[in-house]
């Protein structure tokens, strides 16, 4: 899932926030800062549909898809029955409350007294890595990363080679994605899928319990190739300064956030209706800071809606659905994994479901499928951009390093689930 935000309120988030260290502020300026001048305003103004097309890719094929798929199952009162509401709401519910906890500052004051503890390079990768992992769990793979990859960014350099850094940007990126398999809440396609099958919380924990164990050990064992030397006095400044400023955010409205994200989790176990926690979040939030609304990736919500129309006309025409029904039948785990590769997990989840029943193959393979290429999971594109961006010699290194580390940990995944009895 991931999280936009109009230029202006990026900006202010990234440069202005004062929960960053000094200097990751310092650094973000180059980047943020609006270039002036005629070049800027032509360079805006000439902005072609294409580039825009290709900033929503996958948004553009997902409608047009469905688009398509009207002309052979006219629209009629039957396509409100193709929407999974329960998913829409929880997602959108999800995104503007994290999207509120992250800009508190919460993650900074905590990241920075967890760094006032550490002795060395190793140690500070691994709460880097390991902040990612369990972070995922509750506020999505693309949120952890967005919250921790500055991190390192900033506090690495002074400690580590740019292979090193590499190394750790890659680890906190399979970490994220790994995390986020744990739980409903991790990434849209477990709630989707948990939704949609109508799943029980202990049977899903159940489920994905042993790749998330092993996950942490690969992890755990990769951190050994990091060394073991002294973190500088420089960077134990930069975090004491973070620890000693406050949050952005007052108490009231953190309690506000905390209140908010539990009705959702609650909402996910299936104690709460999902129209009564949405109307709460819409209420609160617009009374109380209306400006988390931009937090929602409204982009996912339409590639959702969009993914939903073209799965049930499908569905209503009798010669595709037999056919990838067969197709699926008994290879639904591998079938997921590689549609992943392509077009991603979370599409494939959506487009894969209303052709099978089989959900633990389908939930398995689509959070496996998150490793692998660097579009299996839109999460990993995130870490990608913001180490090439400060590092953009690196690009082929790091494409390098994270294409080897996915593949191991994608054949031990996979062999794992093979020896569960899932197919491939």
């Amino acid at each position: 899932m991931t999280v936009i935000f109009p230029a202006s309120s990026q900006k202010n988030r990234r440069c202005e926030s004062s929960a960053a260290p000094a200097s990751l502020r310092s650094s973000c300026r180059p980047r943020c800062a609006v270039r002036t001048g005629s070049n800027s305003n032509e360079g805006h103004s000439m902005k072609s549909i294409g580039s825009i097309i290709k900033e929503n890719l996958v948004l553009f094929l997902a409608v047009a898809a469905a688009l398509a798929s009207m002309t052979a199952v006219p629209p009629s009162a039957a396509y409100a029955g193709y929407i999974n509401m329960p998913v829409l709401a929880i997602l959108f519910c999800l995104m503007v409350v994290i999207g509120g906890v992250r800009e508190s500052g919460v993650f900074s004051a905590v990241l920075a007294r967890l760094l006032l503890r550490l002795g060395t390079m190793r140690q500070l990768a691994a709460v880097l890595v390991f902040a990612c992992f369990f972070v995922s769990m509750w506020v999505t793979n693309d949120v952890a990363l967005l919250t921790f990859v500055p991190f390192s960014l900033m506090a690495l350099p002074k400690v580590a080679s740019e292979e090193q850094m590499a190394l750790v940007i890659v680890l906190q990126t399979l970490a994220a994605n790994l995390g986020s398999m744990c739980t409903p809440v991790g990434n849209p396609q477990n709630l989707y899928l948990y939704f949609y099958y109508a799943m029980d919380l202990p049977s899903f924990l159940t489920l994905l319990l042993p790749y998330t164990l092993v996950s942490f050990l690969l992890l755990t064992l990769s951190l050994f190739r990091l060394p073991g030397t002294p973190i500088p006095i420089s960077v134990r400044l930069a975090a004491r300064r973070t620890r000693n400023l406050p949050v952005l955010a007052p108490s009231r409205r953190l309690w506000l956030l905390g209140g908010m994200f539990f009705l959702s989790l609650l909402t996910v176990a299936h104690v709460l209706d999902y129209r009564l926690t949405l109307a709460i979040v819409i209420v609160v939030t617009s009374l109380t800071r209306p400006r988390y609304f931009r937090y929602a990736d409204y982009r996912l919500l339409g590639t959702f809606v969009a993914f939903f129309i073209l799965v049930g006309n499908m569905s209503q025409l009798p010669g595709f659905r037999d056919l990838l029904t067969g197709y699926l039948e008994g290879h639904e785990f591998l079938i997921a994994l590689l549609a992943s590769q392509v077009i991603s997990n979370v599409p494939a989840a959506v487009l894969l479901s209303g052709f099978t029943d089989e959900a633990a193959a389908l939930l398995l393979g689509t959070d496996i499928g998150g490793l692998g290429t660097l579009i299996a999971s839109m999460a990993s594109l995130i870490s990608y951009g913001m180490y090439v961006r400060s590092y953009p010699r690196q690009q082929g290194r790091y494409l390098k390093l994270f294409s080897l580390l996915n593949l191991a940990y994608l054949l031990v995944l996979v062999l794992i689930a093979w020896l569960y009895g899932f197919g491939v």
